[in-house]
């Protein structure tokens, strides 16, 4: 049968796993509070990757809100944009800094602004292929209306053309009313 612990449990075992002496294996520690040792480990894991409701942080639980460092891929395009901005301004030094307190690598910030130039010259592209597109489908159309009446005049110059010939050979209406 499986055991059901509760989130308070939780956060206590990974706070204890923690903070045990170095003397302390992280078997004996599951083996006291009556858990399995892979179940502690994946109660701290879970616990590193914020999936528990708090963290232990300094030997205090503290709300995920408050130390939460995401990964570089889980930041949003907004925040992204304004980590460039912030960087901006920043020496090497001071860039190094500045990411090591967001938990980030400076590498990550230069991708990003590397992103965002790529993407707007993308967009600029995206716009000028529109526009290209639209520019051949309306030669496209005015080719297509050009043939159409060009045969439109041929056929009504050989209708005239016709129309001359019947005349000479049996003569106008004209003629025959005289």
């Amino acid at each position: 049968m499986r055991a059901i612990f509760t989130q308070s449990f939780r956060m206590q075992a990974v706070g204890k796993a923690l903070s045990r002496s170095a003397e302390t294996s992280l078997r004996e520690v599951a083996e006291g509070l009556g858990v399995g040792k892979s179940t502690l480990n994946n109660w701290i894991v879970k616990s590193r990757n914020h999936g528990l409701d708090s963290v232990l942080v300094d030997g205090v639980f503290r709300s995920n809100e408050m130390v939460k460092e995401k990964r570089p891929q889980d930041w949003s395009l907004e925040e992204r944009l304004d980590m460039v901005i912030a960087c901006g301004s920043l020496d090497e030094e001071a860039m190094s800094e500045f990411c090591r307190e967001k938990g980030i690598y400076p590498h990550h910030v230069k991708q990003w602004k590397l992103g965002f130039v790529d993407g707007a010259a993308a967009s600029s592209r995206t716009r000028q292929d529109s526009e290209s597109r639209n520019l051949k489908h309306e030669i496209k159309d005015l080719k297509k209306e050009l043939r159409r009446k060009e045969k439109a005049l041929a056929e009504t110059a050989a209708l005239l053309v016709l129309q001359k010939k019947v005349s000479t050979i049996w003569g106008s209406d004209e003629d025959d009313s005289q």
